[in-house]
């Protein structure tokens, strides 16, 4: 049987050296589509929580189920996906990249440096949730200001117009990066533990209970992967963890984000201010913590169904 080589220059490459040549740009749509399917789930509860962490006041009296009840009552029920455009637009390539870089980290981490076992895990969710965030903070930025606008009292009317009067009206591009810092600072544990915990209870559950737990990959019987109940129970505990962890920085970093939008912006141009005047302000529960009770319910299932449909799309896209 004649070789590959011996086929000719134009001779098309085997299956599976067709499919190690499409690897990135697989993985990157299996992320990309596990992010939206995760940010469309609970694009409703973002909204409440960006509507709580920076006290709007038409809502800053209201819990957080009582904000989910008053806001279709004031705003119509498009009001609860309002700014939900710009996250699609900004979360593909955020999962998109985000689960790219874990693996392609995790490999040059454990390689390159020699460090395997858990730690590897935690240090490639860090470097993978920084790189996502600084190549797609622009779009959080404006997702951000459209998402905290009331009906009635819209100072942007689109996408377009937002980029538009953030770059002529706060510096240029500087404008889009406000509240960066904190973002890293806080993405880094969150991703770190975020992935650092499902890849720990993805692989000691695997380890100990491989049949009750586990079944053969789609594309690969060799492989064994979590069914998909366990998936979904293993992404929620990872995100309710990450979340507790980083939140404080998460509200730090909405506030910032919304400058010009908010009567006490000057209060609140660096992290270490912002995260003073917060705490002074509102204290700890309703500060830095405001909101969280929601986020629990929204990064549980965010969290699960990310996991979920990242592990079910590299099964679908051979990527195992």
């Amino acid at each position: 049987m004649a070789s590959p080589a011996a086929a000719g220059p134009g001779a098309a490459l085997p299956p599976a050296a067709a499919r190690r040549d499409f690897y990135w740009l697989r993985s990157f749509i299996a992320g990309g589509v596990a992010g939206c399917c995760a940010k469309t789930t609970t694009a409703p509860l973002d909204r409440v929580k960006i509507l709580l962490q920076a006290h709007n006041h038409h809502y800053k009296h209201l819990g957080v189920f009582s904000t989910l009840c008053a806001v279709p009552k004031k705003e119509g029920y498009l009001g609860l996906y309002k700014g939900n455009g710009a996250m699609m637009i900004r979360i593909f390539p955020y999962g998109a990249i985000q689960f790219m870089a874990f693996d392609q980290y995790k490999k040059v981490i454990k390689k390159q440096l020699g460090i395997s076992g858990h730690v590897h895990r935690l240090m490639a969710g860090s470097m993978a949730g920084i790189t996502a965030v600084i190549c797609t903070y622009p779009l959080d930025m404006v997702r951000v200001r459209l998402a905290f606008q009331v009906k009635g009292e819209h100072k942007y009317m689109g996408i377009i117009h937002a980029f538009k009067m953030i770059y002529t009206k706060e510096g240029g591009l500087s404008g889009f990066y406000r509240g960066l810092m904190p973002t890293v600072v806080g993405m880094a544990p969150y991703a770190g533990f975020s992935f650092f915990t499902f890849g720990t209870l993805k692989s000691i559950g695997l380890a100990q209970a491989p049949n009750l737990l586990g079944r053969p990959s789609l594309d690969n019987p060799d492989v064994l992967v979590l069914k998909t109940h366990v998936n979904l129970l293993c992404g929620g505990i990872a995100g309710a963890i990450a979340q507790t962890v980083s939140y404080p920085l998460d509200v730090t970093r909405r506030r910032m984000q919304l400058g010009a939008v908010l009567p006490d912006s000057e209060k609140c141009l660096t992290m270490v201010q912002t995260l003073k005047y917060v705490y002074q302000q509102h204290g700890v529960r309703r500060g830095l913590y405001r909101g969280l009770s929601l986020n629990y319910i929204r990064c549980i299932p965010s969290q699960a169904v990310a996991f979920t449909t990242y592990e079910l799309m590299k099964q679908f896209l051979h990527l195992n």
